[in-house]
């Protein structure tokens, strides 16, 4: 815009300055000469002193100020929606265990990952002698849903209450990532695995 403008001044004082007609110029004849003089000198030299300088090049430089012990969370597969879990909810993402089902998933969906967790925490409390008590949950955070090699389609929010025995260690169906040799021999599964869970102490 600023070279636009100079360019037309130019053409205008140039005009003035050998005779021509004024037009609408608010210019004088002596001015104009000199206004010649001025936009044909060193206009890089004379933007720069009056503040119109533009550099040809900008250079960035990106500065990683990040504390080490920080972990990335710049993933958005490795962000929560809602209110963190607590820390007894021992929260593992891209993590799906197996268990004895306290509560079926399908029909059972809460908020947040904090929220699942917590039901679990609430079975387990409330739970009668001899009864199950929930120290697994399963959630999906997933909007598009989540997958399992079961027959059913598995819907965001759906939270999975387990129990495994104490003499048992908690077994994964599938953590971090699906093996590439499964993903060959089924159809439509993800890389990633979607589901977020915890083994909790009860």
């Amino acid at each position: 815009a600023v070279e636009t403008w100079r360019n037309e001044k130019l053409k205008e004082a140039k005009n003035l300055a050998l005779g021509g007609e004024r037009l609408d110029s608010t210019l004088l004849r002596e001015e104009a000469g000199n206004l010649v003089k001025v936009l044909e000198s060193n206009w890089a030299a004379l933007s720069e002193e009056i503040g119109l300088w533009i550099p040809s090049e900008i250079k960035n430089q990106e500065h990683n100020d990040k504390p080490e012990d920080v972990e990335d969370t710049d993933d958005p597969e490795q962000i929560l929606a809602g209110r963190p879990p607590l820390p007894e909810c021992r929260t593992e993402l891209h993590t799906d265990y197996d268990g004895d089902c306290v509560r079926w998933g399908l029909t059972h969906h809460k908020e947040s990952a904090a929220d699942c967790c917590q039901a679990c925490l609430d079975q387990a409390k409330a739970a009668k002698p001899g009864e199950k008590k929930c120290n697994i949950w399963v959630y999906c955070p997933s909007e598009t849903g989540c997958y399992s090699p079961d027959k059913y389609e598995h819907k965001h929010m759906e939270c999975w209450l387990k129990y495994v025995s104490a003499s048992e260690k908690p077994s994964l169906n599938f953590k971090d990532r699906y093996p590439e040799g499964y993903r060959n021999s089924h159809r439509n599964v993800p890389v990633i695995v979607p589901w977020v869970s915890g083994v909790i102490s009860v």
